[in-house]
C-alpha cells in the first residue's frame, strides 16, 4: 500500500495497480456518483483514500445495457459470496464483464445491496427520509446513459464488510480497508461502470463519515 500525505494529488501512475497510459483519473467526492466506460483490456483501479468507505458499483455492457451484472451468476460461478483477486464479475448469462486482477483488502460484498431513501426510513426511522442514498446516485448517474429505475439490479459493494452469521443473518460492520487501499478490475468486454460513493451515515459501512475515493483507468502496454 502506498503511504502519502495526500492521496488525492499523488500522480495517477503511482496509484494505479496496473501500470499503463492514464485514460481517466477522477477524485469522487463523499456521497457522489461516477460513471465511465472501461474498454476491453483497460484496468480500473479504485482507491479508498481515507479508509472504511463503501463503494457501491454496477456493471453494464457498454453497447447493450440489457447486459448487466448478475450477483447470482457471479456467486454461483465462483462458489463464494465474497469477491477478491481472481473473482470474475459476470452478467446474467454468466459471461465475464470484468475480473479483479489485484486487491489489497481481500473481501468485498455481493449481498448488502444499495441503500435508498426508502430502506433508510424502514431501518433507521422517518427522520432519515431526506438523506441522499446510493439508489439516488445510481438514478442520477444512470440517467446520463439512458438508464432508469427498472435497469437497476443488485450491486457489488467494494470495501464493504458484510459477514454472514451462522443463522444466515447479514451484518454490516466496520470495514477491512484502510487509507490508500486499492483494488483493480480488468474489463473483459467494453463495460459501463456506475459507482455510488456511498452516502450512508446510519451504519458503520462508511465509519459514519463518508469520504472521497479516487478512480483511475489505465491502458496496459499503451
Amino acid at each position: 500500500m502506498i503511504t502519502t500525505t495526500d492521496l488525492t494529488t499523488t500522480p495517477a501512475d503511482h496509484l494505479a495497480l496496473v501500470p499503463g497510459e492514464i485514460i481517466d483519473d477522477a477524485v469522487v467526492g463523499a456521497r457522489a456518483p461516477w460513471s465511465g466506460v472501461v474498454d476491453a483490456g483497460d484496468v480500473l483501479t479504485i482507491v479508498d483514500l481515507y479508509g472504511n468507505q463503501a463503494v457501491d458499483t454496477l456493471f453494464y455492457g457498454a453497447h447493450d445495457h440489457r447486459i448487466r451484472y448478475s450477483a447470482q451468476a457471479t456467486i454461483a460461478a465462483q462458489g463464494s459470496i465474497f469477491l477478491t483477486t481472481g473473482s470474475v464479475i459476470r452478467d446474467q448469462e454468466s459471461s465475464a464483464l470484468m475480473t479483479i486482477v489485484d486487491d489489497e483488502v481481500g473481501n468485498h460484498d455481493t449481498l448488502g445491496g444499495a441503500c435508498s431513501q426508502e430502506s433508510n426510513t424502514l431501518r433507521y426511522g422517518h427522520h432519515t427520509k431526506h438523506q441522499h442514498a446510493c439508489v439516488e446516485n445510481f438514478l442520477i448517474e444512470g440517467a446520463r446513459h439512458g438508464l432508469g429505475k427498472r435497469d437497476l439490479v443488485g450491486n457489488v459493494n467494494f470495501f464493504m464488510n458484510v459477514p454472514v452469521d451462522p443463522d444466515g443473518a447479514l451484518g454490516i460492520v466496520d470495514g477491512l480497508s484502510a487509507p490508500g487501499k486499492r483494488l483493480a478490475l480488468r474489463a473483459e468486454v467494453d463495460t459501463l461502470v456506475l459507482v455510488s460513493n456511498c452516502p450512508q451515515i446510519n451504519n458503520p459501512c462508511n465509519g459514519f463519515d463518508p469520504t472521497a475515493i479516487r478512480i483511475i483507468v489505465t491502458r496496459p502496454g499503451a
